[in-house]
């Protein structure tokens, strides 16, 4: 997953807890799901307008690449953006980087798909019509698959 910085819009800060931090002083690498948890449901909310009390969203998958160690004392960013969107389900991917001196260095990057979701019906649902524009226009047409 080679990713370019360039394609992307939405950044949001990422705070490092000290119970993320593993015996050696590094991110432990089930924590990485979190702060991409916490990046989607920033990008949900300030971008695609998802009210996720209404329309449901549950992870179908996640494929992370370790490439960096990220440490207590690193300060991180997370870039978010939609790739390929489909009739229920979509994919998000992520690029963590960490901030110093002006420049960003990635660190980490992850794939998840997620699905429309209705839990009352416990089935996929189509994407809101209105998520599904907004995360279109933001993330730029040519930039996403759509599949639907």
């Amino acid at each position: 997953m080679a990713e370019k910085l360039s394609d992307y819009k939405f950044k949001t800060s990422i705070a490092i807890r000290f119970s993320d931090i593993d015996s050696v002083g590094h991110v432990n690498n089930a924590v990485y799901l979190t702060y991409f948890e916490v990046a989607r449901f920033n990008y949900w909310r300030e971008v695609a307008g998802w009210n996720i009390k209404e329309n449901g969203i549950i992870v179908g998958r996640s494929e992370i690449n370790y490439l960096k160690p990220v440490t207590i004392d690193d300060t991180l960013a997370c870039y978010v953006r939609v790739t390929r969107i489909g009739n229920s389900s979509f994919d998000v991917m992520h690029v963590l980087v960490k901030q110093a001196d002006g420049t960003e260095e990635i660190c980490t990057t992850c794939k998840t798909v997620c699905i429309s979701y209705d839990y009352k019906a416990c089935k996929s649902v189509p994407i809101p019509a209105e998520g599904r524009k907004n995360m279109i226009t933001y993330d730029e047409p040519g930039l996403i698959l759509n599949t639907n």
